[in-house]
């Protein structure tokens, strides 16, 4: 019996059914990759998203996630109308208003802070890539009190490389998946740049590279990988300075490339206890010397035909002594503290593992160089006929950064990579534009004391980079001027601020009370929170004595109807990324790769079909209404009437440089450097929404000591002038901060913070335990546990969607088959999970792939009943579950009570990933939820939720009625 007989009548299969009438380009925006995307319409709606083979960030290929653009757009938790509260904090209880009385009411709270002291003012946001604009505007506000995400995320890994080597991983560098013979991978989670990386991974195979992961846990691009290391949290930086000590041991170092590019040859000064102490040596002109072994005597180490000495004690002509840097580095790493030995146990990695890891990256580098014919010239105009490289690669993420120490991990790494001369080469790490810049760059941060006046932009940006104390936001008496304590003395070089720390001490009044916390695309209420009831309390606490909430005006904007939209005062609902012009900006975070400068543009591929607006232009509106200098003309007008677009096209952050660097002057001839063209976003689109720059070969290599790339910056505005970027094994900033606390310089630290800084602010890398592992009893707390997230999510906007629900409907405890044993823990289990601030339970499922000693689970899947229009009995509410709930954002208190952040010394990152727990198999009835009981969130008008998903079924319909 055939199956038409059986079955009846068969539909012949549509080989090229009909997708759409029309096709947009433009940029996804369900992670920070950044691709290129093809958008179909049909019947003007979206049917179908897929990758743009001609962008260069993702060529064509498109994840789980972008493809799952669709479901975010028409998300029935969408919030469709401007929000006033009229019940208590998180009651959930709003009357929706117009955008008039919006924006009026917004503007009332904001003139009303601007006028009295703008640093009142605490704007902050999440994920969000116009920071650019939102930094700008908070800089013409005249609020140092603005951050984005980084201080979560990743800022030890931005600082520990721009301070060290001028540029860092991930946006600003990437590994040459085309000519790497070894790859060795540290601590990234398959969220982040995973089109990119995917793509990159599958060329090292093709090339039959090795692909080394150094991570707790082996899942995504770990699971790939020829070797893991399945190391111990927070001890990376260990592991690596241990292959730095065997490296100098077995003197497998590239000193031809230290000599070049590095300080390595530079005299410091020797002089215990001096206000010169550690500083570099120095002639007339303010360069640094070394010491020549031609003449015999101190030269300048920035002379072209230098020869240096590397080690050795010398006398400076003024009589003080000093050594080269190398010395000092020599002299730390090839301490038997850092032998494979000493630290095996620590790191969970065994000493034979750690000699043949560094002997494996020595043998890459230097057996099997790479080499490409181009002629290229350097900074001092001497010409190399070949480029030569070494044909090892890092790369690292959020893994090694989220930790106390993150920051001098970060600078480990990348010690380890100078010393490979392993960067910028054919086959290495390579820099993208506007990397490298000088170590460190500009501009410094402003705020300080008269500089925040009322009514009054600041003379700079909120964000910037310290050089030392005299950089820092501090008042006479030592206390931040930030609402975050970034740039103070608890978190100096805090280059991202501190997002996880604005509720907290605004909370407290510490170091001031604030009138207006304004949020945007930051759900600090649940999953961007470091402990989530702690700060559900601190969001609805009222001051005993006034009755007012202690956090006195909260305005939040949003796509979606999030856990924290019900403890704003006002809601300022935002589209969905297909719905607005956006700017991905070389001023921010652009596309650029190793070979060229890139950035792209968000079109609007459908307009909305809610009361809703785009936050940038809500941004300028308001701009305009608090007459803001830079958005409101002489004659009081707005200065970009044509909203968004007309900011990206006409703006100029300085002569000829704008937000988008792509057809610049009048006919579109400008590249990188010109006046507005009118014509700009069009270009762009014709192109696909974005535009790339190549490099000829001879610039794409060496670019912080070539000469023809330097040029190039420099005319384009990247680096303030052609000069070669000399990397920082030896960190001055950080001596400096050190001598402060030592008692010199006219900017000292308060007396309890002399012991901090004196310890932490090594001028070269070191490693610590981090501090809640030293803080708490290790016998209580016996295992490490973090989060990291699947590459079919991103943050909680993500875990909303009602395809990608269908992968990660709900998480679990992952955790050893060891420890399971031990335990009497079987899969499917439920048990209670405990840190030294509270408890919750859990599901647990059982692997191989994790260190025995770490318990971890995927991010941002738990939600609280209510939000996101999800059903009542969502997976998410009865099993997902946040380690949120268990962190605390701040160290259990030192002698005298006060309590730090629970975050890196240096940066003020914030340590997710230094929470220690305890296990235990929860009793025997069922649990109803994993996480903390909260109440049932109440939500306002949303669109309607259907039973059943048949979104590609209304399009047959219509085909069909159309035939």
């Amino acid at each position: 019996m055939t199956a038409s007989s059986a079955t009846g009548p068969q539909t012949p299969a549509e080989t090229s059914p009909h997708v759409s009438d029309e096709v947009k380009t433009t940029t996804c925006y369900m992670c920070a990759c950044r691709c290129g995307i093809k958008v179909h319409l049909a019947d003007g709606r979206i049917r179908y998203i897929e990758g743009n083979k001609d962008h260069p960030v993702n060529r064509g290929v498109l994840c789980a996630k972008g493809s799952a653009g669709i479901m975010q757009h028409y998300s029935p938790a969408r919030l469709s109308k401007p929000l006033l509260r009229v019940g208590p904090r998180g009651s959930g209880e709003f009357r929706e208003i117009e955008w008039d009385e919006a924006l009026q009411l917004a503007t009332t709270w904001l003139s009303e802070v601007r006028s009295r002291d703008p640093k009142r003012l605490a704007f902050f946001t999440g994920r969000d890539q116009s920071q650019s604009l939102t930094g700008f505007w908070a800089q013409q506000f005249g609020t140092p009190n603005f951050a984005a995400h980084g201080g979560f995320c990743s800022v030890n890994m931005a600082a520990g490389g721009i301070y060290t080597i001028g540029g860092s991983f991930w946006e600003f560098g990437e590994p040459d998946w085309d000519r790497a013979r070894y790859f060795m991978m540290f601590g990234v989670a398959e969220d982040h740049d995973s089109n990119p990386i995917k793509i990159g991974l599958s060329k090292l195979r093709a090339n039959g590279a090795k692909f080394v992961s150094v991570n707790p846990v082996r899942t995504g691009y770990s699971a790939t990988a020829d070797e893991w290391i399945g190391i111990k949290p927070g001890t990376d930086g260990l592991f690596i300075l241990a292959m730095v000590h065997e490296l100098l041991k077995a003197d497998r170092i590239d000193l031809d490339s230290l000599v070049r590019y590095t300080n390595a040859p530079w005299l410091v000064v020797r002089n215990p206890g001096g206000a010169d102490d550690g500083l570099f040596a120095r002639d007339g002109d303010g360069n640094p010397l070394c010491w020549d072994r031609t003449s015999g005597g101190a030269a300048s180490a920035m002379q072209a035909e230098v020869s240096p000495v590397m080690v050795g004690d010398f006398t400076l002509p003024d009589g003080r002594k000093a050594v080269p840097v190398f010395q000092l580095l020599a002299e730390r790493y090839l301490d038997p503290r850092y032998a494979p030995e000493a630290v095996a146990a620590e790191c969970g990695v065994s000493a034979e593992t750690i000699r043949r890891l560094a002997a494996e990256l020595a043998h890459a580098a230097f057996e099997q160089e790479v080499v490409i014919e181009q002629p290229w010239t350097d900074w001092a105009g001497r010409r190399h006929e070949r480029m030569i490289g070494r044909p090892v690669s890092f790369h690292a993420m959020r893994g090694i950064s989220a930790h106390s120490n993150g920051f001098h991990t970060c600078r480990a790494l990348h010690l380890l990579q100078m010393l490979l001369g392993a960067v910028d080469t054919p086959g290495s790490y390579r820099f993208e534009p506007p990397f490298p810049r000088p170590a460190p760059p500009g501009p410094k941060p402003a705020g300080k004391p008269g500089q925040v006046k009322p009514n009054t932009p600041m003379p700079g940006p909120p964000l910037g980079f310290v050089a030392g104390p005299e950089d820092l936001l501090v008042e006479a008496d030592g206390s931040p001027v930030r609402i975050d304590k970034a740039y103070s003395w608890e978190a100096p070089v805090a280059a991202h601020g501190l997002m996880q720390m604005v509720i907290t001490n605004a909370w407290k009044g510490d170091p001031y009370p604030i009138d207006v916390l304004f949020m945007y695309m930051a759900n600090m209420g649940w999953n961007s929170a470091m402990n989530v009831p702690g700060t559900i309390r601190m969001l609805t606490d009222r001051d005993e004595a006034t009755g007012e909430y202690k956090i006195p005006k909260i305005i939040y904007s949003d796509a979606f109807y999030s856990e924290t939209v019900p403890y704003a005062d006002l809601v300022l609902p935002d589209t969905t990324y297909l719905e607005r012009w956006d700017c991905i900006s070389l001023l921010d975070r652009p596309i650029s790769n190793a070979h060229g400068a890139g950035d792209a543009i968000r079109q609007p591929v459908v307009q909305p079909d809610r009361d809703v607006r785009p936050f940038q232009e809500v941004v300028l509106d308001l701009g305009y209404r608090l007459g803001l200098p830079a958005f409101t003309t002489e004659d009081g007008q707005p200065r970009y009437p044509g909203g968004y677009p007309d900011y990206i096209v006409n703006h100029e952050r300085s002569p000829g440089i704008g937000p988008l660097a792509g057809w610049r002057n009048a006919d579109g001839s400008g590249q990188g450097k010109g006046a507005p063209n009118p014509d700009q976003l069009q270009r762009y689109i014709d192109n696909g929404c974005f535009w790339k720059h190549e490099l000829p070969l001879e610039h794409q290599f060496f670019k912080h000591a070539n000469r023809g790339y330097l040029e190039w910056a420099a005319s384009v505005g990247f680096i303030p002038k052609a000069e070669p970027v000399v990397m920082q094994i030896w960190s001055e900033p950080l001596q400096k901060f050190r001598l402060a606390a030592q008692g010199h310089g006219p900017v000292q630290p308060p007396d309890a913070e002399r012991r901090r800084i004196a310890e932490y602010f090594d001028p070269l890398p070191i490693w610590y335990a981090p501090f809640e592992h030293a803080a708490v009893e290790s016998a209580a707390y016996p295992l490490r546990a973090v989060t990291q997230r699947p590459m079919a999510m991103y943050h909680s906007w993500g875990s909303q969607n009602a395809w990608l629900r269908q992968i990660h409907g709900h998480n679990k405890l992952h955790i050893s088959r060891t420890l399971g044993e031990k335990l009497g823990i079987a899969d499917e289990d439920w048990v209670v999970v405990t840190s030294h601030h509270g408890s919750i339970k859990v599901p647990v499922k059982l692997m191989d792939g994790v260190n025995e000693d770490t318990v971890w689970t995927w991010n941002a899947i738990g939600k609280r009943r209510g939000a996101w229009n999800l059903a009542d009995d969502s997976p998410e509410f009865r099993k997902g579950f946040l380690l949120n709930h268990i962190i605390s954002e701040l160290l259990p208190p030192r002698e005298d009570g006060y309590r730090y952040a629970n975050a890196d010394p240096v940066t003020g990152q914030a340590a997710w990933y230094d929470l220690r727990v305890r296990i235990e198999k929860a009793p025997a009835e069922a649990p109803v939820a994993s996480g903390i009981g909260f109440p049932d969130m109440k939500q306002p008008k949303l669109p309607n939720r259907p039973g059943i998903l048949r979104y590609g079924k209304s399009f047959r319909r219509s085909r069909e009625a159309a035939e």
